[in-house]
């Protein structure tokens, strides 16, 4: 591939992390205050200053961030895609760094819908600006939100391709067998796929334990150029390659229940970064729901599209598994606060820092963060990299 897509490849680079989360499932900060900790916290992270600040991202306003930071920011982003923002924010920040708008830009999150909860504070759940048709043409008819839009993929999956709940229920299983190597992990106890099964159903076939947690949670990112990140206090983990699609707001309107936006960007972001998916070390999925990441791994090409309950059955995606994935311990037991793709590159990042500890996966280079927005509307696909994918 030439032209411009290939222009992001290697441009920039995530030199500051940082995130918040809690076995209670609550933090002691919330608001602008858990916000301004967690920029503080990546900037040091990165070795940087506030001063060096020239662009903030931010799926709500990025203007309001900005003030109560004192920052002037040259390039300002307030893309709202739900869950995948922070990987949309990173692919527009990295072209703004190409480009040469901005230099230092920091993206952050934060919400607390579980302590909000438990203390009586007022709960900010954001709707869909403007006309809602899915208030009058599927609300009404009784489709559960969130978990209704993905048991209706997952229905049809099963239908389609002969996919089992014992399958999917594999995917919560290896992942909770990474939570418990983390230690700020919501639930850390071991879980059995009988366990999933068990577990209360919630939107047929979807059980409790298929379904992503609700806890307070937060995070941050600063990317800067390649050639700045050299020089900082932690080893650049490079943008590679990185691509958005989405092709519907409504569920009813998907066109196809089983092939998610990702099929349209995840090779859009391999290709970007001349990769293929058996050269991913990594795979950060967002899986607000198990079917959400077992979509993930047929749209991004780890196997064909209906064989992803097989795929996942033998546990590859736990630890000693082919194809690590939530390493953390995903939406379905480290933390999910609402939007959980910012955690999804904070842990990419660190896997390729060598920062995880008990769940580090060995030699890891090549990461992949792919955020799912909305009800498996738009997709975006980020591809990070170490020093030695440069070659």
């Amino acid at each position: 591939m030439s032209g411009p897509e290939r222009t992001l490849r290697a441009a920039s680079a995530i030199v500051g992390v940082a995130d918040a989360a809690s076995p209670t499932g609550e933090l002691d900060l919330h608001g602008r205050a858990l916000e301004a900790a967690m920029v503080k916290e990546a900037l040091d992270d990165a070795g940087l200053e506030l001063s060096d600040v020239d662009g903030v991202c931010h799926a709500e306003s990025s203007m309001a961030v900005a003030e109560y930071l004192g920052v002037h920011p040259r390039f300002t982003e307030s893309t709202m895609t739900g869950g995948s923002s922070f990987e949309v924010h990173v692919e527009h920040a990295a072209a703004a760094i190409a480009a040469g708008l901005c230099e230092v830009v920091v993206g952050v999150y934060a919400a607390t819908p579980r302590s909000d909860r438990t203390q009586g504070r007022p709960s900010r759940r954001r709707l869909p600006a403007g006309p809602n048709p899915a208030a009058e043409w599927e609300w009404p008819f009784g489709l559960r939100m969130p978990m209704g839009p993905y048991a209706m993929a997952a229905s049809r999956h099963m239908a389609r391709f002969g996919t089992t709940s014992e399958q999917l229920a594999q995917i919560a299983v290896s992942t909770r067998e990474w939570a418990s190597r983390n230690p700020r992990a919501r639930y850390q106890s071991p879980l059995s796929v009988k366990e999933v099964l068990d577990s209360p159903l919630q939107c047929a076939p979807l059980h409790l334990l298929d379904c992503c947690l609700v806890t307070d949670g937060a995070g941050a990112f600063v990317l800067t150029s390649a050639a700045r990140a050299k020089d900082l206090a932690r080893p650049p983990v490079y943008v590679l390659g990185a691509a958005t699609a989405h092709d519907h707001m409504m569920i009813s309107q998907m066109p196809d229940l089983c092939v998610t936006p990702g099929a349209v960007c995840g090779p859009r972001a391999f290709a970007m970064a001349g990769i293929a998916p058996a050269d991913v070390d990594v795979l950060m999925g967002y899986d607000s729901f198990t079917i959400t990441a077992l979509l993930h791994l047929e749209d991004l090409g780890f196997c064909a599209k209906g064989e992803g309950g097989p795929f996942v059955e033998d546990g590859k995606t736990g630890p000693g598994g082919s194809l690590p994935m939530n390493t953390n311990g995903g939406g379905l037991s480290y933390t999910h606060p609402g939007m959980y793709g910012m955690f999804l590159l904070v842990e990419a990042v660190r896997q390729l820092r060598g920062e995880c500890g008990p769940r580090q996966v060995d030699g890891a280079e090549i990461a992949v963060a792919h955020g799912s927005g909305m009800v498996l509307s738009c997709m975006s696909t980020t591809v990070l990299g170490t020093e030695a994918t440069l070659g």
